[in-house]
């Protein structure tokens, strides 16, 4: 009796737990398929969700830029309005001497005849001449302020219109994208169940994801802050030639100093092949691949340019790498390790990173 009651219990716990399963399901993290026509449609709608927040990011720098525009255009106001007053006196100066109101000082300083008046005279004539100096130079100063601040507008105005320009770039890269998503999914059988796909890679990505590289960029980032004390305590990285040295750094060796640096490198590693550099990891069902290269900038700092940025397979645009980019510096500055070397190149072939340095003259 009680054993057929535990049953029936038992049977009503599983089927009431199957209908709470029906209802609210449990989420896996979403597979990236392999049908190549479904993983392009969700790139593209990756890529609009990203372009999106580079739409908002660009339209904070404008009402930034607006605001700047707007103060400095008030200011400008104000010190025309000051340098107006002051060009008449300062002009009233120039007159002076160009039509001979001064002579009646020299006359003076002629018609003198004792010290006692000549010093007194003297002492007048330098009143004078520093209240006409100061005249003068008030308003040379506050001119060349004026231009400045002209200057100044020119290119915030500049600023602004290309920062209008970039506005309008991106939205009409979000509609096209956006149209061609809808056109994908149009007159699909399966289009319902793509469009949840995309909203479960959305809602990944913007939850999980972009936190995940985050980490990475960040953990990275600082690595590379430590890679000149680094290289300095591995002097078989360093060859001497005259006054040429060769800082070799094997793929292999990096890989080894991040894993020191930051157990989330544990499943990391950089690749470097010729002219480019692969970076990868994977960490559960989460993969990071970012593909770029180095450039040498005229202060003999070495920056790392992300040229493609794939997650679980999907390849986000170029905005998600610009924005990383500018917050997260991937580079190192070789000078830093010898204050007196100067990097003259940086090449990355097989297996290898290469750096040349000179001695800065």
């Amino acid at each position: 009796m009680k054993g057929t009651k535990r049953r029936r219990s038992a049977a009503i716990v599983i089927g009431l737990l199957a209908c709470w399963l029906t209802i609210f399901p449990v989420f896996a993290d979403p597979v990236t398929p392999k049908d190549e026509e479904t993983r392009r449609i969700l790139e593209k709608s990756l890529s609009v969700v990203e372009i999106d927040k580079e739409i908002t990011r660009i339209q904070q720098e404008q009402q930034t830029i607006t605001a700047q525009l707007t103060t400095s255009k008030a200011k400008l106001s104000e010190q025309e309005q000051a340098i107006e007053k002051q060009r008449e006196n300062a002009g009233n100066v120039i007159r002076a001497y160009y039509t001979g109101e001064r002579d009646f000082l020299l006359t003076a300083l002629f018609n003198t005849d004792n010290l006692s008046e000549l010093f007194t005279l003297l002492d007048y004539f330098d009143l004078i001449f520093s209240s006409d100096k100061l005249t003068l130079n008030t308003y040379t100063k506050q001119y060349r302020e004026l231009k400045q601040s002209i200057d100044k507008l020119d290119t915030k105005s500049q600023e602004l219109t290309d920062v209008e320009t970039r506005l309008k770039t991106q939205r009409d890269r979000v509609i096209a994208l956006q149209s061609e998503v809808d056109s994908d999914l149009s007159g699909r059988s399966d289009a319902d169940k793509l469009r949840t796909l995309i909203n479960e890679f959305t809602n990944y990505w913007q939850d999980t994801g972009i936190v995940e590289v985050r980490r990475y960029f960040n953990a990275l980032s600082k690595a590379m802050d430590k890679m000149p004390e680094w290289i300095q305590q591995d002097k078989e990285m360093l060859s001497i030639d005259g006054f040429n040295y060769t800082l070799t750094v094997p793929e292999a060796k990096l890989n080894s100093f991040l894993r020191e640096q930051n157990p989330i490198f544990d499943n990391f590693s950089f690749v470097f092949k010729e002219n480019s550099v692969i970076v990868s990891g994977k960490r559960e069902d989460m993969s990071i691949e970012l593909d770029g290269h180095y450039t040498l900038e005229k202060n003999g700092a070495i920056l790392f340019h992300v040229d493609a940025l794939i997650f679980n397979g999907l390849a986000l645009p170029d905005t998600t790498r610009r924005d990383l980019e500018r917050e997260f510096d991937l580079g190192f500055n070789p000078s830093k390790m010898v204050p007196f070397l100067k990097t003259k190149s940086v090449t990355t072939e097989n297996g290898q990173l290469v750096v040349k340095l000179g001695i800065s003259l």
